[in-house]
């Protein structure tokens, strides 16, 4: 229980890797404050998820893609629990397009959705927790694009590459404050966003061409931010953590290289 009586904000957080930290935070200590856009129909159930687990949960429908919808959070996390010593930045807006044909506003959005509202959040707790005068953890939600310059994903790749930089940043400036903060970078994870993308047998296919042979689950990114948000990482700030399975090193796997010649 590594987080025992932690208050933990957790945005995006109704399905998927939002789901996955949320669960594992709970089932190491920490009370939640729960987020998805309004609406979301999975929230409740998470929630309960999260109860059933014995620890109190806070249901906040808000839309963190815009300030006002981070102020209203923030606030309904001080009313619930009256501080806030962790976050888990989870918000993402992603549709793929090839460059030359890439809508002006779909670019925007997927910048406001995945950077900017990661800026909103984290001024905001972060404020919270230097005005409680007290250490805090704040965890960004990245993803291995930001690294892979990868077609029809640019936008995405792009918001999230500026992710890590401002996360850089943002913790050589709280560091006087003993605010860690932290990026993890999933790889290909197992979300029902990526059955909608792909059908069920593909990714069971190219699950198995991965160095772990699977996709990566939700709750392998949860323990990783249950990491990072505990005493174990006081002395980490500043870090990108890949949690891919080698994802980003799978064109280096023997098996992809070509065969030797005899005299090489």
């Amino acid at each position: 229980m590594k987080l025992t009586d932690q208050i933990a904000i957790v945005t995006g957080a109704g399905r998927g890797i939002g789901q996955g930290c949320a669960i594992e935070l709970a089932r190491n200590g920490a009370d939640i404050v729960l987020n998805d856009r309004p609406g979301c129909p999975d929230l409740e159930s998470t929630a309960e998820g999260i109860r059933e687990l014995g620890r109190r949960c806070q249901v906040v429908e808000a839309d963190v893609f815009s300030r006002e919808g981070c102020e209203f959070l923030v606030a309904e996390a001080i009313r619930f629990a009256s501080r806030i010593d962790i976050l888990v930045s989870n918000p993402a807006f992603s549709r793929r397009g090839a460059f030359l044909d890439y809508p002006p506003e779909l670019f925007e959005a997927t910048i406001n959705g995945t950077l900017t509202s990661g800026y909103h959040m984290s001024q905001l707790v972060a404020r919270q927790m230097v005005n409680q005068n007290t250490a805090g953890k704040i965890v960004f939600i990245s993803s291995v694009q930001a690294e892979i310059p990868t077609a029809r994903c640019f936008a995405y790749g792009a918001a999230k590459a500026g992710l890590n930089h401002m996360a850089r940043s943002i913790a050589v400036e709280l560091a006087p404050h003993r605010i860690n903060v932290n990026v993890i970078e999933p790889g290909w994870i197992d979300t029902p966003g990526e059955h909608v993308t792909f059908t069920d047998e593909t990714i069971a296919a190219e699950g198995k061409k991965l160095p772990w042979k699977r996709l990566g689950l939700p709750e392998d990114i949860g323990k990783a931010a249950v990491f990072l948000a505990s005493s174990d990482a006081d002395y980490i700030s500043g870090t990108v953590l890949p949690v891919d399975g080698l994802y980003l090193f799978n064109h280096c796997m023997a098996d992809k290289l070509r065969p030797l010649k005899d005299d090489d």
